[in-house]
């Protein structure tokens, strides 16, 4: 393998991906050489990360300057099109959570990269939290006992809100485009940190609404129920949450105790049976390798271990059926069984 690996990025209008640049210039083992986005402000835009080519096609992009990994971040619909044209080109995928628009597009670009033999990662940002990171670490160990319920609330102001840009929360507000609203952007995570530790669940049910922004077309919060069977979790999602007090705090319960991981101080606590409050732990600083989405992918290119885990396909695949699934619960009016039956695969609308 060269010094460096070589980086493209398909799609600029994710925010998410400044500071994912950021992080792979800082890196040993990888440089950005190539960007595409139909955006003339982003492509300005990316040129200030020293990126030597830059497109408005994304195909010409991919037939015309040689890269080892791609970084993918399009709108959720379109991100699926372009992972599996870096597929079947031999590239390494990142993607930024979740996968895809719908479940049966988060499925093509699994098979895509099973079948052409390159590293998927999906990148949840809160994946390089030092507490997130060490509480997981905690619960594969033993220290709280068997599971039995997880429960994740992200929520904020709404995407404009935020302060994010308008190539961003223009998709994110189209439900076609991100999949839906609230729930799609939001309940992943949740989703996904149960799925990691428990496992697909065996019913879902959700509800959701467009409770204060009456201008979008898609929900503004929604909370989802995961069941199986010795277990309860929740995953709820909001854009009109006035401050984040009560946002981003991944909280763990065990049979022998409980985790919470506090994004507003970065600091995780734990309290077991003798405790009634609980106990501020130590947080190590996250390992080599471990320290961000940029170093995690490059790595494993590198050393051709595969990508499992929080960050891994099968994790993202499944916190994508969960959230289908929450979509068509709410929609519906009804507890929907998982698995989803193999005809939501054969339509992608």
């Amino acid at each position: 393998m060269p010094d460096k690996l070589r980086i493209g990025a398909l799609g600029l209008s994710h925010d998410h991906i400044w500071e994912n640049l950021k992080q792979l210039n800082e890196s040993a083992d990888g440089v950005l050489v190539a960007a595409a986005d139909p955006h003339p402000e982003l492509q300005e835009q990316v040129r200030s990360y020293g990126c030597e080519h830059v497109f408005a096609d994304y195909t010409e992009l991919l037939d015309s300057v040689p890269l080892d990994a791609v970084y993918i971040y399009a709108d959720n619909r379109h991100g699926v099109d372009l992972a599996i044209q870096a597929a079947a080109r031999g590239m390494h995928i990142l993607i930024e959570k979740p996968m895809a628009s719908t479940f049966a597009g988060a499925d093509r670009v699994r098979a895509a990269a099973r079948t052409a033999g390159v590293q998927l990662m999906i990148n949840w940002p809160f994946a390089w939290w030092p507490h997130l990171q060490h509480a997981l670490k905690l619960i594969d160990e033993g220290r709280i006992g068997e599971v039995f319920q997880v429960n994740y609330r992200a929520a904020h102001g709404g995407p404009r809100e935020y302060g994010h840009s308008r190539y961003f929360y223009d998709w994110l507000y189209d439900p076609r485009l991100n999949g839906g609203g609230a729930l799609v952007d939001y309940c992943g995570y949740g989703a996904a940190l149960t799925c990691l530790l428990l496992g697909l669940p065996s019913r879902v049910t959700a509800v959701s609404g467009r409770l204060r922004k009456e201008d979008l077309s898609a929900e503004d919060n929604a909370v989802l129920i995961m069941q199986h069977a010795r277990a309860i979790s929740t995953t709820t999602a909001s854009w009109t949450q006035i401050g984040m007090m009560t946002s981003y705090v991944p909280t763990f319960y065990g049979s022998e105790g409980t985790l919470a991981a506090h994004y507003q101080d970065d600091t995780l606590w734990l309290a077991t049976n003798d405790q009634k409050f609980g106990e501020r732990l130590d947080v190590p600083p996250l390992a080599v390798g471990q320290r961000s989405a940029a170093e995690f992918f490059l790595k494993h290119i590198r050393s051709g271990e595969p990508i499992t885990g929080l960050c891994g396909a099968d994790v993202g695949l499944m916190s994508q059926e969960v959230v289908d699934a929450g979509l068509r619960s709410a929609a519906e009016g009804r507890t929907v069984s998982l698995p989803l039956p193999v005809s939501v695969l054969r339509n992608e609308d």
